[in-house]
């Protein structure tokens, strides 16, 4: 399926006005099972649940982080929403504090981006999801200011990870971004999940083809 975008003109409805736009038109949406909707950069994206390879990576990858932070402060987390100025992501996991009570938004709709570590996206099929995970959720994150942006990428070649770090926010860029191809250990360089390795355990095998 291929996602959904919900947009206001940009000239009928500027800036505040279109996010709250946006803002009151997410809460509102009762979406079938199976489905899911984000803001990202102006628009409402509705997106299915992810194919069984992609859920399957996403889940190694949040017990494996899980083991990893131990008894610390913080913990991986899937399923729900992270919010940042009236934008709405929901990321394949994310690190946040264990205890995330102080962190919810006032309406208790999800995890404010402001205590989020790392996010991980892993890539799902199709031009419009491709795009969504490598380009504008990338500038989104940088945007909140999210610290370590990680892309599991399938369709790249023959499967690659890209971790993004020290982000830029008034800019919408990550300065530093290291890549490597699946079959090759990436090291998560810092913050609770320093250390934490990203290799064939998580996302399999390089991809054939």
């Amino acid at each position: 399926m291929t996602a959904l975008a919900y947009e206001t003109p940009e000239a009928a409805m500027p800036g505040p006005d279109r996010d709250e736009y946006l803002w009151q038109t997410w809460k509102a949406m009762e979406l079938p099972e199976g489905l899911h909707a984000e803001i990202i950069e102006g628009s409402i994206e509705v997106s299915p649940t992810g194919r069984y390879a992609h859920g399957q990576i996403a889940n190694r990858l949040r017990r494996a982080i899980d083991k990893h932070l131990g008894e610390g402060e913080c913990a991986a987390y899937q399923d729900m929403n992270v919010v940042h100025d009236r934008k709405v992501w929901i990321p394949d996991c994310f690190i946040a504090p264990e205890d995330p009570e102080e962190h919810v938004t006032e309406d208790c709709l999800g995890v404010k981006a402001s205590a989020v570590q790392l996010i991980v996206e892993v890539l799902s099929p199709g031009h419009d999801g491709l795009e969504r995970d490598r380009e504008r959720k990338r500038r989104a994150y940088a945007r909140a200011g999210i610290p370590v942006y990680v892309i599991i990428d399938d369709y790249d070649g023959h499967g690659t990870v890209t971790v993004l770090t020290t982000p830029h926010p008034d800019e919408a860029v990550y300065a530093d971004a290291h890549c490597v191809e699946y079959g090759t250990d990436v090291i998560i360089p810092e913050g609770p999940a320093k250390g934490f390795v990203i290799g064939e355990a998580i996302t399999g095998p390089p991809r054939k083809g």
